[in-house]
């Protein structure tokens, strides 16, 4: 009798803690995956598929628990790379694992939320890129919360005068994420959409891949320009973050 009202209490418990958290981040079809972190990360995995948007132009589906118990390993490094301080001046709680995310029709690997402190992540997005689209999203977050510590035209004022951005990402055709062999002010492909994203690709390579960064700037004027911009600016949010 005693290990049936257990369970029961339980089972009452992890209920109300996602009913909670649904509430809190309006994601239905949820269920805890890892609550316990250094960084205090809230960890959930969808159970069933979810639109979720205005237009419900959002869409997601379910997660494979053995998918994704094969590459938490991954993520969670990753996500660790940043303390429960720096998450909480950047509005990042809750990381949402599911599977073949979409926005508008578009596949992409991740979609931030400062509102409510919310990451969605693809975990079937391209392995080769997966670490760096993690902390790509998580720039999103970064800029999104400090808009105006990373000024979008000061930015764009490195790049040659002649060149000019996409007027949004989904209005361009610059989607390879490989890193460029001859950079030219930009890292990939990408970078080119918008200033954003340009941003958001430099932060991804110095988080997994400073080698290639340290490389690439010491020819590289306008490169050099755009990563000590964003060096400086995040150490107005954190002097550790880099």
């Amino acid at each position: 009798m005693k290990i049936l009202i257990l369970f029961f209490l339980i089972f009452h418990i992890y209920h109300v803690n996602a009913d909670e958290i649904y509430n809190l981040i309006k994601i239905p079809n949820l269920e805890i995956y890892k609550l316990k972190n250094d960084n205090n990360i809230r960890y959930l995995s969808a159970k069933g598929n979810f639109k979720i948007g205005v237009n419900k132009n959002i869409t997601c589906e379910k997660v494979d628990l053995d998918n994704l118990n094969s590459k938490f390993s991954v993520i969670e490094k990753n996500i660790n790379l940043y303390n429960s301080d720096f998450l909480n001046k950047i509005k990042l709680k809750y990381i949402v694992f599911c599977e073949n995310l979409f926005i508008s029709g578009i596949n992409t690997g991740g979609i931030p939320d400062n509102k409510n402190r919310t990451l969605i992540l693809d975990i079937n997005f391209n392995k080769k890129y997966f670490e760096r689209m993690i902390h790509h999203e998580v720039f999103h977050m970064i800029q999104n919360s400090h808009s105006n510590v990373f000024d979008e035209n000061k930015f764009s004022s490195f790049n040659k005068s002649s060149f000019n951005y996409a007027k949004c990402s989904t209005c361009s055709d610059k989607l390879n994420l490989d890193l460029y062999e001859n950079t030219n002010g930009f890292l990939t492909e990408y970078s080119k959409s918008i200033p954003s994203e340009d941003m958001a690709e430099i932060f991804s390579f110095l988080m997994t891949d400073k080698e290639t960064i340290e490389d690439r700037i010491s020819s590289d004027k306008i490169l050099n320009n755009k990563v000590n911009f964003i060096k400086l600016n995040l150490a107005k949010i954190d002097k550790n973050i880099l």
